[in-house]
């Protein structure tokens, strides 16, 4: 599903006059949503799941067939852990 799939199916689910208004609102959700993260705080929604940020420490390794090596930093990198109420739904759409 594309962007403006699903903005249509926000605006039908939720009884959007229009898509500009549904994407309006998309826009506002995954906007707090990064403002949080970036305050380091998490986001849950009970039934749904939960947005959160952890520190991935960085590596080093070597790529394949080549003697070149490669070195990453430490990093904040987004998560999230669905719910069980999605989980139960996703399941039973089988």
């Amino acid at each position: 599903m594309n962007k403006a799939q699903f903005v249509e199916l926000v605006q039908a689910s939720g009884k959007y006059k229009t898509k500009v208004e549904a994407e309006a609102a998309i826009r506002a959700f995954t906007d707090a949503v990064a403002s949080a993260l970036v305050n380091k705080e998490d986001v849950s929604l009970v039934g749904f799941g939960s947005f959160g940020a952890s520190l991935q420490k960085g590596k080093s390794g070597k790529v394949p067939g080549t003697d070149k090596s490669y070195s990453t930093k430490d990093k904040m990198v987004p998560k999230f852990k669905a719910g069980k109420g999605l989980k139960d739904r996703v399941a039973a759409g089988k």
